[in-house]
C-alpha cells in the first residue's frame, strides 16, 4: 500500500484542502525549538501548521505511529494513533484546535464559521477524501478519537522542551 504521505504529495486537491482549511503542510516539519521526550522516544516532525506549529510521529516505525501536536506557545498534546486518523481528523473538522471541550455542539458551531467563508467545504473535503481513499467518520466520532487520545497519559506523550528541560503545557485542559 502507497504511503498516505505520498499520496497527499501527488493528490493536489487533497493537499490544498489539507494545507487549507486544514492548516497542515508536509513542507513544514521543522518545530522553532528544541524539544525531546520525557521517555526519550523517538520524535520525528512530518509537517506542520502556518501558526508555527508541528505535527510529530512518535517512536519507530511507519505512519501507524502515534502523533503529537506541538504548538509555537509551549502547548503540546497527542492527537492521533496514526497518520490516517490525523488526516480524518482533519477533512472533518479542521477546527480541532478550537474544540477544547470535544463536543458536537461546538464544533457545529465553529462549522457554521467555515462554511460562510468556504460554501463548498463539504464537496471540497470530500472530493480530498476520496483521492485519498479515505472514509470519513462524522464530526461526533473524530471529536471522539480526539478525546481519547489527548487524554493518554505517560511520559510517552510528555514533550520537554529541550534547553530549559520543562514539559509542554497540555494543549487541551481536561
Amino acid at each position: 500500500m502507497e504511503s498516505l504521505i505520498a499520496a497527499i504529495r501527488e493528490q493536489e486537491e487533497a493537499a490544498r484542502f489539507l494545507a487549507w482549511p486544514g492548516d497542515f503542510d508536509l513542507d513544514r516539519g521543522d518545530h522553532v525549538e528544541e524539544v525531546h521526550l520525557a521517555s526519550n522516544t523517538a520524535l520525528e516532525g512530518f509537517a506542520g501548521d502556518g501558526a508555527g506549529g508541528t505535527y510529530f510521529f512518535r517512536g519507530a516505525g511507519g505512519e501507524e505511529r502515534p502523533i503529537l501536536y506541538a504548538d509555537s506557545e509551549g502547548s503540546a498534546a497527542l492527537i492521533a494513533i496514526g497518520l490516517p486518523e490525523l488526516v480524518r481528523l482533519l477533512l472533518v473538522v479542521p477546527w480541532w484546535r478550537d474544540c477544547q471541550a470535544f463536543t458536537d455542539e461546538e464544533s457545529r458551531e465553529l462549522e457554521a464559521e467555515y462554511l460562510e467563508d468556504m460554501p463548498d467545504f463539504v464537496a471540497r473535503r470530500d472530493r480530498a477524501a476520496a483521492a485519498l481513499g479515505l472514509g470519513l467518520p462524522d464530526q461526533a466520532e473524530a471529536l471522539a478519537s480526539l478525546r481519547e487520545a489527548t487524554t493518554r497519559l505517560g511520559e510517552d506523550f510528555v514533550l520537554i522542551f529541550t534547553p530549559e528541560g520543562h514539559s509542554y503545557e497540555p494543549l487541551f485542559t481536561p
